[in-house]
């Protein structure tokens, strides 16, 4: 038996699927999930788009924030005690969300939510690698990949249906009960997966040590950029949609929530088809591919806006261009983490602090290309190609595929 989670009984296996998965998600769905109140916000508010997509960026901020405490200290203390204490913040948060009278306290609350909701992602990863390695955690992290890429997709989707029924503070409502429904599992269903022998070994006894560790390795910093510019593409599209499709092209937010879903089905495809190719010929060479899809299909909305082709002539594309970073998630996490077994709560909080922090960082980015004549199909796409670019570079300069060493059986 190489790895503890080789002698867990199938079905517990599934149970542990769903328990991470519903952790994972929780992170999206906080980000997420009010997207399709934008314009209801900016109405209620009487603000700009611009300030609006600001709450989302004070989201992830915190997201990254909280993964950047929460990964290290999972490796110092175990990995229920950080999940139980950040997730109560999620719940206490999400209610003072609901209860903000202005965009300055509604933005406070979403940083807090961010930070809240750090612990899921970053110790479902962690916990997944404690337990498995090699080709299996390929497969197990897949699976975690595969929630971590369709929820932020499927989340307006959800939105814009509570919207029919409940104004624009019952998502935080929503948001809150997740929480609490969590934090529930997490005491009662997840065990602790870092014994204190494990939290000790040679080489990653303290913080320092593990940073040290993670970020020594070149493959790693490699990774860490291709991540962070795959969220970075993905966010930019979902921060700019709502007014590109609602304002733009029409579109009622049950609507926009219909066009997540399909646009789900590019992540779910990617996602699982990646997990399997990886498994196969190495994570890195379907980085290769994926990468450079984001830039081509970026570029051909860019091509078909200028054509005026329309509503079809940006849709077709973009699902291409999702379809490609859905093949980049699993890619990402494998090769981040499973070279770093003792450090995993480190290096998984890393990434997720990279991939959001940034994606914060650039998101806006749309925003602010598109204060004088309003957000476009176009300034939306030269902000994913501009990242997909980057992490073209940063796969063939920095992580060099042909450098990478095999999986382990």
């Amino acid at each position: 038996m190489l790895h503890p989670g080789d002698a867990i009984p199938t079905r517990r296996r599934v149970l542990y699927i769903i328990l991470l998965g519903a952790l994972t998600a929780l992170g999206p769905f906080t980000i997420d999930l009010y997207l399709p109140a934008f314009p209801v916000l900016e109405d209620d508010f009487q603000t700009t788009s611009a300030a609006i997509q600001l709450t989302l960026t004070g989201t992830m901020i915190g997201f990254a924030v909280g993964q950047l405490v929460v990964g290290p200290l999972s490796d110092k203390v175990g990995r229920r005690m950080p999940l139980i204490a950040v997730t109560v913040l999620h719940v206490l948060a999400s209610a003072a969300a609901a209860l903000s009278p202005t965009l300055i306290t509604l933005g406070a609350a979403r940083f807090f939510m961010g930070v809240g909701a750090a612990a899921g992602g970053v110790v479902a990863m962690a916990i997944v690698r404690d337990l498995f390695g090699g080709k299996r955690l390929v497969v197990m992290l897949s699976r975690l990949a595969l929630v971590s890429g369709v929820a932020p997709v499927i989340a307006p989707l959800i939105g814009s249906a509570l919207l029919i029924v409940m104004p624009w503070q019952g998502i935080f409502v929503v948001l809150a009960v997740y929480g609490i429904v969590m934090l529930v599992c997490t005491v009662f269903l997840i065990p602790e997966t870092l014994p204190p022998a494990r939290r000790h070994d040679t080489g990653s006894t303290t913080t320092w040590q593990r940073y040290r560790s993670v970020l020594s390795d070149r493959v790693f910093l490699g990774v860490l950029v291709i991540g962070g510019m795959n969220f970075s593409g993905l966010f930019s599209y979902l921060s700019a949609s709502p007014f590109l499709f609602q304002e733009g092209y029409g579109f009622d937010p049950q609507a926009y929530g219909l066009l997540f879903a399909v646009n789900s089905l590019g992540i779910v495809f990617g996602v699982q088809t990646a997990s399997r190719l990886a498994a196969r010929f190495g994570p890195q060479w379907v980085l290769a591919f994926s990468t450079a899809g984001t830039v081509v299909f970026g570029a051909a909305i860019i091509l078909a806006d200028s054509l005026g082709l329309g509503l079809w002539g940006t849709m077709v594309p973009l699902f291409l261009f999702i379809t490609s970073v859905g093949f980049g998630f699993p890619c990402v996490q494998v090769l981040a983490l499973d070279r770093h077994g003792k450090a995993a709560g480190t290096a998984a909080s890393i990434l997720g602090a990279v991939n959001f922090g940034v994606a914060g960082a650039i998101s806006p980015l749309v925003g602010w290309l598109s204060a004088s004549a309003g957000i476009t199909a176009t300034t939306m796409a030269s902000v994913m190609v501009g990242c997909g670019a980057i992490a073209v570079i940063a796969l063939w300069a920095i992580v060099r595929p042909r450098t990478v060493q095999a999986l382990t059986p």
